[in-house]
């Protein structure tokens, strides 16, 4: 789902217009950057926790040089961790695409029925 498909479904489900769902969306997002960059946490209770994380600094390899090191600066970026509300929702819904392999056993197609044979 992208933005705008987010902006009708919040419009269509509380019953604003789709300026006043934009401004929400806006406003939600502006206000959880802003907290962010001040070094603090967005809960909502349920759903998630939106925070920001320093990574450390640490020596890399050149890839197209892998004899020559290179120091890859510290840097803070954006984490979310899932809410039990939110972790419940989607464990129930078990969607099976997104399990992973099967466990079920593969099975071969059944065998089609022989061709007639010409002039018969």
């Amino acid at each position: 789902m992208n933005k705008a498909e987010l902006i009708t479904h919040i419009s269509d489900k509380v019953g604003l217009t789709k300026k006043q769902a934009d401004d929400m969306v806006e406003a939600f997002v502006d206000i959880v950057t802003n907290t962010l960059q001040k070094g603090g946490e967005v809960t909502i209770a349920g759903f998630g926790t939106f925070m920001s994380k320093r990574r450390q600094g640490r020596t890399g390899v050149n890839p197209q040089n892998p004899a020559e090191k290179i120091q890859i600066p510290s840097v803070t970026v954006p984490k979310f961790k899932a809410g039990k509300g939110l972790k419940d929702a989607l464990k129930a819904s078990n969607p099976p695409s997104m399990d992973g392999p099967s466990t079920a056993p593969l099975q071969a197609p059944p065998n089609p029925p022989p061709a007639p044979t010409p002039g018969m």
